[in-house]
């Protein structure tokens, strides 16, 4: 039969800040393990999902094993081991995550329950299980349960908050995610050290050296882990607000440069010639472009993300005059593609930092003859660019000679791009889509690119162009895009299921 306890009861400050401490860490944790898995899995609602449920499994773990082990133990004896034993967890999980993400890279459901346990569960689960034995430390009658309950309960509520507003606003922007994870175990073991320290003060001679050999373990396993966290091989040049970026040097071409966001080939710029397409999408975007206006003739163009600036430099290179207008929401983006990919704003390239649905509502009626719509997350339009109401202040932008053009990635069975034609031809009168013919017949996935105007669109010289392509690519639009469409529903801001429209089970 277990023994019941009576432990001394901590001073109520040091059982706030614990509990405070040790909320605020679970919810670093939790966020920074969005960016530890992006690199490995992408950003896309599925992972997040993820992430945020194993989150909370473990800190329901957590929860109910602190209270069962405060029930048959002192939890004296315990907060600081558990405290030390989470700066262990936390410090493996850098190294563990990207060695294992190298070996696992993909987007299967079981890869990414597989990666987020991992990065998330164990320490989660261990700092989970501190609240609820400060609770028990607490208790001194049951005349005050509800008041210590409550207290504690709100003060863990307010870390996890703080936690929270600090990493998204603060830490994420500031510091890359090996030094927050790094930071993060250092600060646990400290704390873990100092309350060992407090707790075992009255402790016999035995005691304490017994204690002091535990802290020589701790610190050299910490330490170790440490080590393996800076060894680990890191999968981004830089850390954005937004992504973990990397630039590579394309060898078959001296100017080539291409830009990974979270592990994805997203952008190819050629420096030597920024009028040079390397990917079909952009090649389509170029031959549309190429009609948008008389030959050489400046138009203004508004883009819709900017990722490696390709689509700006061909209109700067074929339409001298040109003015761009980019809105991109990763300020990171921006000045990595001024450090290496020959990005020079001015006054014919504006660069602006911020969402590109909120940024387009700031401009005049019929402002741009071309709006390129190129911005995603993961592989997946955002949501709320993709929706009726979006359409409108596209074609409120446009007018009635604007073109608009959006790439959109989609594969079996073509859900989200049937939708999204479905959305803007109910509010553009002239549409087409153009795909390899594999995609459009449901065989492949692929880039799309929709094309929409408040004019007729000038079809036949676009298939002719098209045609005329290193690959070239069919293009539907009438009674052939109708069929492809079918009856798929329009998107609205009030329904845009995105991210579930393109879930791909493997």
């Amino acid at each position: 039969m277990t023994d019941i306890v009576t432990p001394t009861r901590l001073p109520d400050r040091l059982a706030m800040v614990l509990v405070f401490f040790a909320s605020g860490v679970v919810l670093v944790l939790e966020t920074v393990s969005l960016r530890l898995v992006a690199p490995y899995l992408g950003l896309s609602l599925q992972v997040t999902s993820a992430v945020i449920g194993v989150s909370l499994g473990a800190i329901a773990y957590g929860a109910w094993l602190g209270g069962w082990h405060a029930d048959r133990r002192d939890p004296r004896r315990v907060l600081a081991p558990l405290l030390g034993l989470s700066a262990l967890a936390v410090a493996g999980t850098l190294p563990v995550v990207r060695w294992l993400g190298e070996a696992l890279r993909g987007t299967s459901v079981g890869v990414v329950l597989a990666m987020t346990a991992v990065t998330a569960f164990v320490p989660i689960m261990l700092l989970s299980a501190v609240p609820p034995m400060v609770v028990k430390l607490q208790l001194g009658s049951l005349a005050q349960t509800g008041q210590v309950v409550g207290r504690l309960s709100g003060v863990g509520t307010l870390g996890a908050v703080t936690a929270t507003l600090v990493t998204g606003f603060i830490l994420v922007a500031a510091l890359p995610t090996s030094v927050i994870m790094i930071a993060a175990a250092v600060l646990l073991a400290l704390a873990g050290l100092a309350l060992g320290a407090y707790l075992h003060r009255t402790r016999d001679r035995a005691g304490k050296a017994s204690a002091t050999h535990t802290r020589v373990a701790v610190a050299a396993l910490l330490a170790v882990g440490t080590g393996l966290s800076v060894l680990a091989p890191d999968p981004c040049d830089i850390e954005t607000a937004y992504h973990c970026a990397q630039v590579t040097a394309d060898p078959q071409r001296p100017g080539g440069r291409v830009l990974y966001l979270n592990s994805a080939e997203h952008s190819y710029v050629d420096l030597d010639d920024p009028s040079r397409l390397e990917y079909a999408y952009t090649q389509w975007i170029g031959v549309v472009a190429d009609l948008a206006a008389p030959t050489g003739a400046a138009i203004d163009a508004v883009h819709l993300g900017g990722g490696g600036f390709t689509v700006p430099g061909y209109l700067a290179a074929t339409r001298p005059g040109s003015r761009s207008t980019v809105f991109e929401i990763d300020g990171g983006l921006v000045d990595l593609a001024e450090r290496t990919l020959g990005l020079r704003p001015g006054p014919d390239l504006r660069a602006v930092v911020g969402d590109a649905r909120m940024l387009l509502g700031d401009l005049p009626d019929a402002s741009a003859d071309l709006v390129v719509g190129d911005a995603f997350g993961d592989l997946s339009v955002p949501w709320h660019l993709t929706t009726r109401e979006m359409m409108a202040q596209v074609r409120r932008v446009t007018g009635a000679d604007g073109v608009f053009v959006q790439n959109v990635i989609d594969g079996p069975p073509t859900r989200f791009v049937r939708a999204e034609m479905a959305t803007v031809a109910a509010v553009f009168p002239h549409v087409a889509l153009i795909a390899p013919r594999g995609a459009l017949d449901g065989r492949e996935g692929a880039n799309f690119l929709v094309v929409a105007s408040a004019r007729p669109l000038p079809l036949q010289a676009i298939a002719a162009r098209l045609a005329m392509l290193p690959e070239p690519v069919p293009m539907i639009s009438g009674s052939e895009l109708a069929a492809f469409t079918g009856d798929a529903a329009v998107l609205t801001d009030d329904y845009a299921p995105v991210d579930q429209m393109m879930v791909r089970l493997s």
